[in-house]
């Protein structure tokens, strides 16, 4: 098989695939399911253009991360061949471990266990497959090689996986403001101390960076709506577990079945439980959905109809604490409404936090390298007191419930 193809970006133009190791990756089922889980998860609802997938966004951060790579070579900075594939490897795969919708399930279909735990699972049962090829790639992943700054590049507040999805989700919704000089900034980085950092002359750069991404969880992330379909999305999964579990009958896929029926941890992810995984998407969901509607229960069914049909919750953000009073409010006249026992109300509505952390103070720094040679985190380099205002957490508050309760607060 020829091995050299070349891909389309509509961000970047031709994307080349660097080796057969790669295309090899690229062409396994576990990389390929990602064609089928929408970068955004339920975003659509809002921005009808945000329909991009994972698959898009790995192809497009490999892409960027040889890019990086490259650069810092002409900066000097010794890479070998090996830490030049593996870090393409890592980057590639960082997303392999999510599940349906990306993030909007993922503490329902497989409470406390993060999608990048499964990614490490996945990546050390790909590097069994390729007889170890993928161990420079893991020690990379996991944080575990010597030259930090190759794991940085991977996962760090100032990472190619960032640059690419703000970029990319920018790009499919149409929001403008999350426009960011991917360009700029990667010409701009450098490597001091094993460390990554960016040059003085880039701060204005990341200056916007962090506005713009501040400004894509405000308006797109965290869209008061997609978080309304959001939690619909929740309740629904919720739902059919709960009617998996006390015996009654629940249609579905396989994949989607063996997660609904049982509860699994961890430690509980065999070979076995991956190959499931490995079975589920979007398309379980949704293909779920349709079937439900025709539901006997009465909740499972509203909920999917609704969703459906795009009647989804009012909503309403506040930046003060929900009130017991009103959460008991909209239960009791979901119950009334819906002739629902109390307890059940619980699936027809929801109430929660959301938060926004545009750069974490304290945490890993973004590294800026002044002329001086002096390394300073970028809050304290910024002559904008915007960059300190952004490392607090913004927290907003949520209570949402069915359209056809005139509720008022």
């Amino acid at each position: 098989m020829n091995k050299n193809k070349i891909i389309n970006d509509p961000l970047y133009g031709f994307i080349s695939i660097p080796n057969d190791l790669i295309f090899d990756l690229i062409s396994h089922p576990l990389f390929q399911r990602l064609r089928f889980i929408r970068q955004l998860g339920l975003s659509d609802f809002v921005y009808p253009g945000a329909v991009h997938s994972r698959f898009h966004h790995a192809l497009g951060a490999m892409h960027l991360m040889s890019r990086v790579l490259e650069l810092l070579r002409k900066k000097k900075i010794e890479i070998s061949d090996k830490e030049f594939e593996a870090t393409l490897i890592a980057i590639l795969l960082h997303d392999i471990g999510h599940g349906p919708l990306s993030h909007s399930l993922e503490e329902t279909l497989l409470p406390g266990i993060h999608h990048e735990s499964i990614s490490y699972l996945a990546m050390k049962s790909l590097n069994k497959a390729f007889n170890g090829e993928l161990d420079l790639a893991l020690k990379i992943f996991r944080n575990s090689y010597k030259r930090k700054f190759f794991h940085q590049l991977v996962s760090s507040q100032l990472d190619i996986d960032r640059l690419d999805y703000l970029a990319r989700d920018s790009f499919f919704t149409g929001v403008m403001e999350g426009t960011v000089g991917v360009d700029r900034i990667i010409a701009m980085l450098h490597v001091c101390d094993d460390q990554l950092v960016v040059e003085e002359k880039g701060i204005f750069s990341i200056e916007s960076f962090l506005h713009a991404r501040r400004l894509m969880y405000w308006q797109v992330y965290l869209h008061k709506t997609a978080v309304s379909a959001e939690r619909m999305m929740v309740n629904v999964i919720r739902r059919a577990q709960y009617i998996a579990s006390s015996g009654g009958k629940i249609t579905g896929s396989d994949a989607l079945l063996f997660f609904l029926g049982k509860k699994i941890t961890l430690p509980d992810f065999s070979e076995e439980v991956l190959a499931h995984f490995a079975q589920l998407d979007d398309h379980d969901i949704w293909g779920a959905i349709k079937l439900w509607c025709n539901h006997p229960d009465r909740i499972l069914k509203t909920l999917c109809t609704q969703l459906l049909q795009r009647e989804l919750f009012r909503i309403e953000l506040t930046s003060t604490p929900i009130k017991k009073i009103q959460v008991e409010k909209v239960r009791q006249e979901i119950s009334r409404e819906y002739k629902v026992l109390h307890k059940e109300a619980n699936y027809l509505f929801s109430h929660g936090s959301l938060s926004n952390e545009a750069y974490i103070a304290g945490g890993q720094p973004i590294n800026i390298l002044m002329k001086s040679k002096k390394v300073v985190d970028i809050a304290h380099a910024s002559d904008l007191p915007t960059i300190q205002a952004m490392s607090k957490v913004v927290k907003k508050n949520y209570l949402c419930w069915p359209r056809r309760l005139n509720l008022t607060f």
